[in-house]
């Protein structure tokens, strides 16, 4: 069996199907939900999403595919929100545990593989998107045990030229919205980052949760065009910006706004190098770009899920950088400036400990959900 993930319309896959007869195809019938970050594919269902939409079954499918290939319209550097959902739908196919690659931490195999990918970007590429997206599909694989079989640049007519919507929206320049972009809402480490920062910002901060606006993008992205200042806070999914946060960007680019609106990002990520979201910081300024947003900066976090709890306390310690970077941040936003991104790896805090504790972490999860630790390398 072959696998093919695609976003093309139904003109667009009338002109190719003839050419994947026989294959497994994921395509969006407007089901699919986002990942929620609850981990339920590594402790409650090992291999399996727990979200039953008809994508739960993703990690299986990818291995059961002699092999994969991914159409996508190239997006800020990356996969359209659709083709990254699937993906970040798809971390079940890994282990959480963790191993050294190439000197930095990834999830182990879960199947004893290397699968075979074909990318193909669909767009007005220059060189320098090409560049973007073969970083990023670098990464995709490394962490996912694939190997990159080809990547492809088709030019098509750009699809995501900005569009009026009306009378355009003037921000509010007092206006600060902080987007806590991780649907774990107030139970996660992007709410906890974010909630340091609003202590001392100032003007009209408002903080919202997008996990309240699932189903509500239009409403969302009104708001948040009216504000002259956006702090994005969110986790790194699958090595780029999370599906639900993508979606937000994608309908922010099609509003017709006036004046300036400056951007600033805070995110964090479960492995320990911070520069593993080097390619999420890319993704964010390129939008920006894309819309005629100012992009002010922002603080990429490492070993997040430690830092996030102690960043909520005293932000000493590991939390040491994390702190001084928010702080570096929190400067630059109550002024409108723009600064260096900032790349924040905890402070004197041995990786092989950090290591040890997540191993240990998981089975530990597992027995609450009734498992045990041989469960958690479970195959479909």
């Amino acid at each position: 069996m072959n696998l093919l993930i695609h976003d093309l319309n139904d003109e667009e896959w009338s002109k190719v199907s003839e050419n994947y007869e026989g294959w497994e195809i994921i395509s969006d019938n407007k089901t699919i939900k986002p990942c929620i970050g609850c981990f339920g594919c590594w402790i409650k269902e090992p291999g399996e999403c727990v979200i039953k939409d008809g994508y739960e079954r993703m990690g299986a499918l990818i291995h059961r595919a002699e092999e994969v290939t991914v159409i996508s319209t190239y997006t800020y550097g990356g996969f359209s929100s659709f083709v990254k959902n699937v993906f970040d739908r798809s971390i079940g196919w890994v282990l959480p545990f963790f191993e050294i690659d190439h000197g930095e931490m990834h999830h182990k195999r879960r199947y004893p593989e290397d699968k075979p990918i074909t990318f193909v970007f669909r767009g007005q590429l220059d060189e320098g998107d090409k560049a973007k997206a073969k970083a990023y599909v670098e990464a995709v694989c490394r962490n996912f045990h694939g190997i990159i079989k080809e990547v492809r640049f088709e030019e098509v007519p750009d699809g995501n030229d900005k569009k009026d919507t009306g009378e355009a929206v003037t921000p509010d320049q007092d206006k600060v919205i902080l987007l806590n972009c991780s649907l774990r809402a107030d139970n996660s480490n992007s709410k906890k980052f974010l909630d340091r920062l609003s202590t001392e910002l100032t003007g009209d901060v408002e903080k919202i949760n997008l996990s309240s606006y699932i189903n509500r993008y239009d409403e969302l992205s009104g708001l948040l065009a009216g504000a002259g200042t956006i702090v994005l806070g969110m986790p790194l999914y699958v090595d780029g910006i999370p599906s639900a946060c993508l979606r937000i960007m994608e309908r922010l680019e099609k509003y017709d706004t006036a004046g300036e609106k400056h951007i600033y990002v805070v995110s964090n990520m479960g492995f320990y190098e911070s520069l593993q979201l080097k390619n999420l910081m890319s993704m964010v300024k390129t939008w920006c770009e894309k819309c005629g947003y100012i992009y002010g900066g922002g603080l990429a976090i490492g070993a997040g899920e430690m830092i996030g709890s102690i960043i909520a306390s005293t932000g000493k310690g590991p939390a040491r950088y994390a702190a001084e970077g928010l702080d570096k941040l929190l400067a630059a936003i109550n002024v409108s400036a723009q600064i260096g991104d900032i790349y924040a790896d905890a402070y004197r805090f041995p990786r092989a400990l950090y290591m040890l504790a997540a191993t240990s972490g998981w089975p530990h999860g597992a027995r609450k959900n009734g498992l045990k630790r041989k469960d958690l390398y479970r195959q479909r």
